[in-house]
């Protein structure tokens, strides 16, 4: 069949309708012919040479092609993978500026450039088509009416991020229609929505919902697949099963929908991205897409041996970010989900990676450049994962200006604390107060720590107090994956117990947890499912279960009730006082004149601690007080910020101790708010004056407000 082809033009990558007809348009350097493969609804294939090129962008302009249409493209050039060349015609190829896929990758033989049985494995050439297992790229329509959707801009230190998984956190909730569980229109829904309002926090961080494979082999064999989805294959594609509607490209309507509604009920939407590396793994892996369209360009190869790539990720692969046209591809989709679906910021993974312009690690790299200086992506929320797999990959603190970074000194430490570790009580305190000595000395403030306990790699909260190993024996693994040095502490028993010690002392834990991460300086970050007390039974490393191990169980036991209703109330509570959210650091001295001073830090008998105190790896209660009388920053009208002041006791010994309130806040007045011995925070806590002792259980929080 005949098809016109016009020039068209280079100036936008992937497919563009404009009303009349649809520009193509492909980055190959090395290539020697493309064709655009255009298919109908039988599957019917019609290939279109695209002859005019551009700064290696080869383009053509189809009149009469509309949304809805599918195709992919097919790429000639050298096979030579010991030079980094690995074209191949035969494959289908996913255009990387697709804005929708159709369907999921299927599995065989054909979508590898090699065939199996060859004696030198990559190196022989496969003429196997594959275009019957490799989901096609859909042209969209891009309009959609978001009325007066506009972002939130919620301040960084007022910010609360609830990091969940768009699938799990629907998939088993009753109030969602079954029909949408599990999908973009279940987390916009009004059920998804009230609760997410009713917990009090301001993000959600949604783990990859890039078009993303599972590894053959790897996983499909085992009967698995990729749930946490971080093997991305199209930067701009929302996940296609993530879709309650099945018509290829109304997933793209259906995200904005979520975008859109979620915004309306006030709370931002984080995207957790994968630019580091992509689903096509290592020089055995797949060709689906970058891998055929220009090896050599678009990932990092072994400079002295072609035929392998730089693995920086431990996912076989790095993209080339030195190249001009991978940073391109990573900043066109950064800003097309911030312009075209109104996301609010992007979390990292593995951001390090990113910075490797040669080999090192270099936080002045051209990628960190580039976002300082856009006029988008400058304004939105940059969350960095500081560390990679690399030589040097572990970057915390050393990321630039505009950029926060998971704090995993803050998890460790946090931690270590309450499962008895000895360490210095100094290194909680740095955690505790924003982690000025990682992010003071290059201009930073607090907010630039994104703390957290747990995320979705490791054990959950309830998790992390009942187990001392891993059990990821579903993984299919023989348990040899996931990290094997957890700071966990079973409490006395490994896993499911009826003990009603272990368990009270569990459920203290959590609320020792759930307090010091609400109450520490920077950025909160929880992880779905947490204030639920969910489990994966010892899976610390679940990314490969779809299944009830990973979704949320929202039936709850009285305990697990109990503890949302205690993280509701302890939320309520950090977003009322402006003591526990900073703009600026801690000075330790007096601000306003008032000759006490911003923060105190005291041993449990009232005394200014010690500098051998501070260091002694034993020691396991501390006192810290915070003067709300003395905040520096202003408020959004240039209004002097107020609070409560508060003292906050930490006892981490595995027996009582009790405390005194400082000499010079003994004439004061303090009530009891929180004490984690109780299941919920205290509207009528008893009182602490003079040098009245206050006995603070074995490994507790005692919160105290001045009156």
């Amino acid at each position: 069949m005949y098809i016109p082809i016009w020039p068209g033009n280079a100036k936008t990558n992937g497919a563009t309708w404009d009303g009349k007809g649809t520009n193509f348009a492909l980055f190959s350097e090395n290539a020697t012919a493309v064709e655009l493969c255009l298919f109908d609804s039988k599957d019917q294939e019609t290939r279109i040479p695209l002859t005019e090129v551009e700064n290696f962008v080869w383009h053509g302009y189809v009149p009469g092609i509309a949304p809805g249409q599918r195709y992919g493209f097919r790429v000639h050039g050298p096979f030579a993978p010991n030079e980094g060349h690995r074209f191949n015609p035969h494959k289908l190829l996913i255009d990387p500026y697709a804005k929708a896929l159709d369907g999921e990758i299927g599995y065989g033989e054909e979508i590898f450039g090699y065939r199996w049985e060859d004696p030198e494995l990559d190196l022989g050439y496969s003429e196997l088509d594959d275009a019957h297992l490799v989901p096609k790229a859909v042209v969209v329509d891009e309009s959609f009416d978001w009325e007066d959707d506009q972002p939130l801009d919620i301040p960084q230190h007022e910010t609360i991020i609830y990091e969940m998984h768009v699938r799990g956190f629907t998939k088993l909730h009753p109030d969602i229609p079954e029909e949408l569980r599990g999908t973009y229109a279940g987390l916009g829904h009004p059920a998804a929505i009230a609760y997410l309002q009713s917990l009090g926090i301001t993000a959600v961080e949604l783990m990859p919902v890039h078009h993303f494979l599972s590894q053959p082999g790897h996983l499909v064999d085992k009967g698995l697949r990729n749930y946490w989805g971080y093997d991305s294959i199209g930067y701009f594609a929302p996940q296609y099963n993530y879709s309650a509607d099945p018509t290829p490209g109304n997933q793209v309507r259906e995200f904005k929908e979520m975008v859109k509604a979620l915004h309306a009920g006030g709370i931002e939407v984080i995207l957790d991205v994968v630019y580091n590396h992509t689903g096509e793994g290592n020089h055995c892996g797949p060709t689906l897409s970058l891998r055929g369209i220009d090896n050599a360009s678009y990932y990092r190869l072994v400079e002295d041996d072609r035929r392998y790539y730089m693995d920086f990720t431990g996912c076989g692969n790095s993209l080339n970010v030195s190249h001009p046209q991978v940073l391109k591809l990573i900043m066109d989709s950064l800003r097309y989900w911030v312009l075209e679906m109104h996301v609010d910021g992007f979390r990292f993974d593995l951001a390090s990676a990113l910075a490797r312009e040669l080999y090192e690690v270099n936080s002045l790299a051209a990628f960190f450049d580039i976002i300082h200086q856009d006029p988008v992506l400058s304004n939105v929320k940059l969350i960095a994962e500081p560390w990679d797999v690399g030589e040097g990959g572990y970057q915390v603190g050393k990321f630039p200006l505009l950029w926060s970074e998971w704090n995993g000194k803050y998890r460790d430490t946090v931690r270590d604390f309450w499962r008895g570790e000895d360490s210095s009580l100094a290194e909680f305190a740095y955690r505790l107060t924003g982690s000025s000595d990682l992010y003071e000395d290059n201009g930073r403030q607090p907010h630039a720590s994104i703390n957290f306990v747990t995320a979705h790699d490791g054990f959950t909260l309830n998790d992390l107090v009942s187990y001392n190993e891993k059990h990821n024996e579903n993984n299919g693994e023989d348990n040899n994956d996931g990290e094997s040095h957890n700071r966990s502490w079973n409490c006395g028993e490994e896993g499911e117990t009826d003990d009603p010690d272990i368990l009270e002392l569990r459920n203290r834990q959590r609320r020792n947890f759930l307090v010091t991460l609400m109450l520490s300086q920077g950025v909160p970050m929880m992880v779905s499912g947490d204030e639920l007390g969910r489990t994966q039974k010892g899976n610390n490393n679940a990314y490969c279960q779809d299944n009830e191990i990973s979704w949320l169980d929202w039936d709850l036991p009285k305990s697990n009730a109990t503890l949302l209703d205690f993280t509701r109330q302890l939320i309520y509570f950090r977003r009322q006082h402006p003591i526990f959210r900073r703009r600026k650091w801690f000075q330790g001295q007096a601000i306003h004149g008032s000759g006490v001073n911003d923060l105190g830090w005291f041993n449990p008998d009232g005394g200014e601690m010690t500098e051998e105190q501070w260091n002694a790896g034993y020691a396991k209660a501390i006192a810290v007080f915070l003067n709300g009388e003395e905040i520096p920053a202003r408020g959004p009208q240039g209004e002097r910020v107020m609070d409560d002041s508060f003292i906050l006791l930490f006892n981490a010994h595995y027996e009582e101790i009790e405390f005194l309130l400082p000499e010079g806040l003994q004439a004061r007045h303090w009530q009891v708010i929180i004490d984690t011995k109780e299941s919920l925070l205290l509207p009528e806590g008893p009182y602490y004056s003079g040098n009245q002792p206050i006995l603070t259980e074995a490994r507790s929080v005692i919160v105290m407000q001045m009156r």
